[in-house]
């Protein structure tokens, strides 16, 4: 039913602080001009004991700094949080310690402090290599400055990963076709590679009600898509899940433990954790959660077994993200359900014929031709099956 006391363990930390709110992101982030980080850190060494005492002798697989934007945080906290993990959980020899940066001048300076104090990789939000771009994005940084910071980044760390998006306002296929092949040569190990999506709530919602944001209809998307496996691919980065890209071996250990239904921590505000079938949700606003977390010592505000069926789907969702599929057995164990009570066989054998996915009694997976269209098919699979 679940991952098993001897599968290694993820543990997710959430710094929700930002310098400005990017237009486009629904994340749990917030912009404050003082942040108390002493409190912050105290409250959130709190929440690694708690859990800890929950998952006693998990070995834990990686550590993943998100946010927000947690190279705002002093590399003496990061360090703090990292040896407080280390000691209250066995780590795997390999552990993976990812901490998420923005690219600016002043975050840049402090990695070689976050190297020293455990990270060893970095995911840098680039988002786009142009200033034009970067300003209708919303991002505080230059052209130049996201670069410099990918020099300094790929110099303090071994594995350096950076983010763009594409589909972005009147980007066309060949304006993308010249930025991606640009950000291939710089030899990172690993790509995140995101459309730009119009999220509720974000501005850019309120300018797409309007009429006053023009992103590709949904065929020119489509083909950048599809252009964008291909061009991977050629350079030896392939997609292992529908967004990300790694040179084999290179793939985000934390981020496949979400995808693989594996078991994971959260602390911070919002943070959401799930461990042996119990999901976990804290307190989202930040200044309710530190006070939370000052007064009552707990910020949770859910605990929750998850039904079997529930398990099931949301394995399916997230598995199906992924090149390699899902593993029949895996899926079974972690979810105590079988692969193929899940979802309607009739429906599945259609998108079969069609050339959309492929199964077996070992494995079930979205073919390269189902990849663009996953929606699509987890509709058909979910629906019919309800």
């Amino acid at each position: 039913m679940t991952g098993g006391a001897h599968e290694p363990l993820a543990l997710y930390v959430h710094w929700p602080f930002c310098v400005s709110k990017c237009p486009y992101c629904d994340f749990n982030s917030h912009v404050r001009t003082k942040v108390p980080e002493d409190a912050w850190l105290s409250a959130l060494l709190s929440e690694l004991e708690s859990e800890a005492a929950l998952t006693p002798g998990r070995p834990l697989g990686s550590i993943f700094f998100g946010g927000g934007t947690p190279s705002l945080m002093q590399p003496q906290s990061v360090e703090a949080i990292i040896g407080r993990a280390l000691h209250l959980w066995p780590a795997a020899a390999d552990i993976e310690i990812t901490l998420e940066a923005n690219p600016n001048s002043v975050e840049a300076a402090r990695f070689e402090g976050f190297a020293k104090a455990g990270v060893n990789r970095v995911s840098l939000g680039l988002q786009a290599l142009n200033d034009a771009d970067l300003k209708a994005l919303g991002r505080q940084h230059s052209a130049a400055e996201g670069l410099a910071a990918l020099d300094i980044a790929q110099a303090h760390f071994e594995r350096v990963s950076f983010d763009l998006i594409y589909t972005r306002e009147r980007q066309t296929e060949a304006m993308w076709r010249t930025e991606l092949t640009r950000a291939l040569a710089f030899g990172t190990e690993h790509l995140s590679l995101y459309q730009l999506t119009v999220e509720p709530g974000t501005h850019f919602a309120a300018r797409h009600a309007r009429g006053d944001l023009i992103l590709p209809d949904e065929d020119p998307a489509a083909d950048m898509f599809l252009m964008t496996q291909e061009m991977t691919a050629a350079a030896g980065l392939p997609a292992y899940e529908t967004s990300n890209h790694a040179r084999p071996g290179a793939e985000s250990r934390h981020n496949l433990t979400y995808w693989r239904y594996g078991d994971y921590v959260g602390v911070g505000p919002g943070a959401h954790g799930r461990r042996d079938g119990v999901a976990t949700v804290r307190e989202r606003l930040p200044e309710r959660w530190l006070r939370s977390m000052t007064d009552k010592g707990d910020a949770l505000t859910e605990t929750r077994a998850l039904p079997r069926p529930e398990r099931a789907e949301e394995a399916m969702m997230m598995g199906l993200r992924l090149a390699e599929g899902i593993s029949s057995e895996d899926f079974a164990r972690r979810t105590g359900q079988p692969l193929f009570d899940t979802i309607c066989e009739a429906a599945a054998h259609r998108l079969g014929d069609a050339g959309l996915i492929e199964m077996s009694a070992e494995h079930f997976r979205l073919t390269p031709r189902g990849r663009p269209l996953l929606d699509a098919v987890l509709r058909e699979l979910m629906i019919q099956r309800a």
